[in-house]
């Protein structure tokens, strides 16, 4: 490579790195920014000039965790996400699975549906859903909101779990059926091992969607069933006096659950791997 050519390419990484470093940066300064107002008090927050340093204060905290409305609601959404999921898992990692290794006639057809599931707007689907869960007198209830949100958490698990079926070698599989693995023995103890960090993926993803689900949840719950998006959103005031610090406590809170979720499947992944190169 000429000097010329060397030199293009570094300034060329160089820019991109720059690119990576800005945008990094614009999501990472608004969520720091944010906690730090956690700890501030409203005339720290609200003054005209940004205070980076100030007298820290859990006061924020307490009132949102002391709040009986914040933990009613932080049970139903672990409850309805987590067994939404589930469900979701149970029933898309083998329709993926299905589609990707025994495609059909339709087999494009059906992951276009599945797909444009997630292309009406949340409205277009709560308002029948609503209707519906009205007349079966299970509206304000987590079995309708279980029901509906395994709908979404379905559709984001086949979509991108077919791809990563797609990738898994099919001499790997044959080599399982030579062993004697029948079908249901490839998908578990051949096709789901090798497909695990990209499925395990589509799963932390299609939880992190239902987590911070708003619009559905506002239509579906009125009192018993409210998530804690909705707890959250309650929180704040109109009029002059919005309680910034308490909304921002309560940002905070309403995003360690999907980070928690995402630090342990990475972890997870990382040792399982680990142990497959060691055992290699």
């Amino acid at each position: 490579m000429s000097a010329a050519a060397k030199k293009k390419f570094s300034v060329g990484t160089l820019l991109a790195r720059l690119v990576l470093i800005l945008a990094g940066l614009s999501a990472l300064v608004p969520v720091l920014w944010t906690f730090l107002n956690s700890f501030k008090n409203r005339v720290d927050i609200v003054s005209a000039v940004p205070k980076f340093f100030f007298t820290p204060t859990l006061e924020n905290y307490v009132y949102v965790l002391s709040r009986e409305a914040v933990a009613q609601g932080l049970l139903n959404s672990v409850v309805v996400v987590g067994s939404a999921v589930i469900a979701g898992a149970v029933l898309g990692l083998p329709a993926a699975y299905a589609l990707a290794r025994y495609p059909l006639r339709w087999a494009n057809d059906i992951q276009f549906f599945v797909l444009s599931m997630r292309f009406l707007p949340p409205v277009a689907v709560a308002i029948p859903l609503m209707v519906i869960w009205l007349q079966l007198e299970l509206y304000d209830t987590r079995i309708a909101l279980v029901v509906t949100y395994t709908l979404l958490t379905l559709s984001t698990v086949i979509w991108l779990a077919i791809p990563a079926f797609k990738a898994v070698p099919k001499e790997v599989e044959e080599a399982g059926r030579v062993d004697g693995y029948g079908p249901y023995a490839i998908f578990f103890k051949v096709a789901l091992p090798i497909a695990a960090r990209s499925l395990i993926g589509a799963i932390a993803f299609g939880f992190v969607l239902v987590w911070n689900e708003f619009l559905i949840a506002l239509m579906l719950t009125t009192s018993d069933a409210k998530t804690l998006p909705i707890v959250a959103s309650e929180l704040s005031q109109l009029g002059r006096d919005v309680p910034w610090g308490i909304l921002n406590a309560s940002v905070i809170l309403l995003s360690l659950p999907p980070l928690l979720m995402v630090g342990v499947l990475s972890g997870f992944l990382n040792a399982a791997f680990k142990r497959r190169r060691d055992a290699a």
